[in-house]
């Protein structure tokens, strides 16, 4: 009624376009509209206010009931109702993630290898960082992810999500660890691991063979030519191996050189049959000789011809038996290891001082002989497949007999001096040149016959001159000067042996007479006795 009286008593002023009762009822909507905003404001306030009170009140009580359960409740026990809250009240996610590790144990992740070189191809246009690296023979850009970077693949109807990942080790030193993450639905992960992940390492090897670079490694090599990290777990490092040597260079007896490539592949297609036998996949060659006689060269060959790495082991960076199986299980498969100049390890001769020594105490915690052969021949030689040990040495006869026999050292290749073949090839090589119409070939052919120059002498002697007359003049000069000085030491060798036997008959003269007078004087002091 209030209202109303009011709302009468307002003068009303009639519009000429309107009647009057239209702007009546016009000033009674306005003023309802009016009071009911007021009354909302009003209302609104008082209960933000209290609100607000109450969640000062609740949030004083929870930090006194933390408290109090940071005083009563140990931290373990926290830490798993926490864990445990998570879980219940956490939305189950409908991916699945695996984590690909760069190592197995002490060996090497095929599948890292595999979707590293995979996922090069992959790259999309969104990814923002890439690494990029070239060598000289190299035909293509080689293309790597940068850490967090992620590649979206698919697989008929399953999408995939990879992500590389860097770690910073714990240990002070202990380098990054890295592996990749592979993301997908739960739901297909029988597709993933049955013919997804086959597939990877499929196409993985199709791009290794299309460019194929040759590494040589080192447990001295600084640097990694792609991979700082592998100098953790076997501590190789790495380099291309640029060696031009081929079986078509080397200087060699076509016969030998026949007989070491069909070995090699006698070896290469016969792994059902090491399988059925019972032995490892596995090769050992000895290369003994003098010096310059091609050994490191017939190594370089042999893997250009098979396109295998090189591990490259010197013995004398290996401090324990330990450390070896640690180094040989780094390598991989598909390779060659080489050891050279055996004979000149002090570990490998110890157990020959052992047995010339008895009193030499035992070493511990080092090289020994007995490691190598269980590394070479033993249960951890069967840790891989595909492998070739070469070892090299200049004295065959220093070698302890039980790294000599098959199974260690299968075949023994001597590398000679120059042979009359040998020379022709190095003729054509350097001069270009044939022995056809060629004066000089006889004369080095009848001076090689008799004597001992190896192939990097010979080699040498053709390259200080492009003219191939004078070239060959000096090598005939060159063997002649040999022949003389082995004349010299021969003839100085016979005339030592011939003093030497002369100074020793004299000296039995000389003690056979001293016999003879000792023997004379105590006769004459028998007789002498007996008179008296």
């Amino acid at each position: 009624m209030i209202l109303t009286r009011r709302v009468l008593r307002w003068p009303i002023k009639q519009s000429p376009s309107l009647p009057v009762n239209t702007c009546f009822s016009s000033g009674i909507a306005f003023d309802s509209i009016k009071m009911a905003a007021m009354f909302s404001s009003s209302e609104i306030s008082k209960t933000a206010s209290s609100l607000f009170s109450a969640y000062a009140s609740f949030a004083g009580s929870m930090m006194l009931v933390r408290s109090m359960a940071n005083e009563l409740i140990p931290h373990q026990l926290r830490s798993y109702l926490y864990s445990a809250f998570r879980y219940f009240f956490t939305p189950l996610s409908p991916d699945l993630t695996l984590a690909i590790d760069e190592r197995c144990g002490m060996s090497k992740n095929q599948v890292y290898e595999a979707a590293e070189v995979y996922l090069s191809t992959r790259i999309s246009p969104k990814t923002e960082r890439l690494k990029l690296s070239k060598t000289r023979k190299q035909k293509h850009f080689t293309i790597g992810l940068e850490k967090g970077e992620l590649v979206v693949d698919g697989f008929e109807d399953v999408r995939l999500t990879w992500r590389f990942v860097c770690t910073e080790g714990q240990k002070p030193h202990g380098g990054e660890k890295k592996h990749f993450e592979l993301s997908f639905n739960k739901k297909h992960k029988d597709k993933v691991l049955d013919f997804y992940l086959p597939y990877v390492l499929l196409k993985a090897e199709e791009i290794k063979k299309q460019d194929k670079m040759i590494k040589l490694y080192s447990r001295q090599c600084p640097f990694s030519c792609e991979d700082d990290n592998e100098r953790r777990g076997g501590s190789w490092g790495s380099i291309i191996l640029e060696h031009p040597a081929t079986f078509d260079t080397l200087a060699m007896d076509p016969a030998l050189k026949k007989m070491i490539i069909d070995d090699l592949e006698m070896f290469l297609r016969r792994k059902a049959y090491y399988k059925k036998v019972g032995k490892a996949w596995k090769r050992g060659y000895l290369l003994y000789g003098p010096p310059g006689t091609g050994k490191s060269s017939l190594v370089a060959a042999m893997a250009n011809y098979l396109k295998f790495d090189i591990y490259d082991l010197g013995l004398t960076s290996v401090r324990s038996d330990a450390e070896l199986r640690r180094t040989l299980l780094s390598t991989t498969n598909r390779s060659i290891l080489l050891i050279e100049d055996i004979d000149c390890s002090s570990e490998v001769l110890e157990r020959q001082m052992r047995n010339k020594n008895k009193k030499l105490p035992d070493k511990t915690g080092q090289l020994t002989l007995s490691g190598i052969l269980n590394c070479i021949d033993g249960l951890w030689s069967s840790c891989g497949d595909e492998r070739i040990i070469v070892f090299t040495t200049n004295y065959k006869d220093r070698i302890d007999p039980a790294l000599l026999r098959p199974g260690r050292m299968d075949l023994h290749i001597n590398m000679s001096y120059c042979t009359t073949d040998g020379f022709r090839l190095l003729a054509s090589n350097y001069l270009g040149i044939s022995s056809k119409h060629n004066p000089f070939f006889a004369e080095i052919d009848s001076l090689l016959n008799s004597t001992e120059a190896t192939p990097a002498e010979v080699a040498e002697e053709l390259m200080k001159s492009d003219d191939p007359n004078i070239a060959l003049q000096g090598l005939v000069n060159f063997l002649k000067r040999k022949r003389d000085e082995a004349d010299d030491e021969t003839e100085n060798k016979a005339t030592g042996c011939g003093e030497v036997d002369s100074s020793v008959r004299r000296l039995n003269a000389i003690v056979s007479r001293v016999k003879r007078l000792k023997t004379n004087v105590d006769q004459r002091k028998i007789m002498m006795r007996k008179r008296k």
